[in-house]
């Protein structure tokens, strides 16, 4: 499968496995809730974790932990569900997580530039979408106003 990564188009391996599936080798994911259950199981399973989170999950109830993964995935299980935004600067900012902040699910074009402002630097599309057409949502804006993980200063402070 393929994704939008650091702003281009690469291959992803990584797998997103189910709460009831046996861990895999290699590069996985795993729910917020699994890790919450099993964290020092899977501490200990070798390989690199992720790890899925929703906008209903604590994040700061698992901070302590992100120096155990190397991709956090938000889901969006819908377009109008925007706790993800939160989500993802929360983690940069708050929590200084510095590694892969996926978005995954039901976002829309015109939200990626705006979930790249606040620390998403992945894009996992439904295959139906075309990446090609997706990638210039990234560049769409070239001024940007107000403050964000990307631009710490904003607008009126910068001239």
């Amino acid at each position: 499968m393929q994704i939008i990564k650091d702003g281009k188009i690469v291959q992803d391996d990584w797998r997103h496995i189910a709460d009831d599936e046996s861990l895999p080798t290699g590069r996985f994911t795993v729910s917020f809730a699994r890790w919450q259950a099993e964290g020092d199981i899977l501490k200990s399973a070798g390989g690199e974790i992720g790890l899925r989170i929703r906008g209903e999950d604590a994040v700061e109830t698992i901070a302590g932990d992100l120096n155990h993964f190397t991709l956090i995935c938000i889901d969006f299980p819908t377009m109008a569900d925007g706790r993800g935004f939160s989500l993802a600067r929360l983690l940069r900012e708050r929590y200084g997580f510095h590694e892969e902040i996926r978005a995954r699910g039901d976002f829309i074009r015109d939200q990626m530039f705006f979930l790249s402002r606040v620390g998403v630097n992945a894009f996992e599309c439904p295959p139906e979408q075309s990446l090609e057409a997706l990638l210039p949502a990234l560049q769409e804006f070239t001024i940007k106003y107000q403050a964000a993980v990307d631009e710490k200063e904003p607008l009126y402070r910068r001239r």
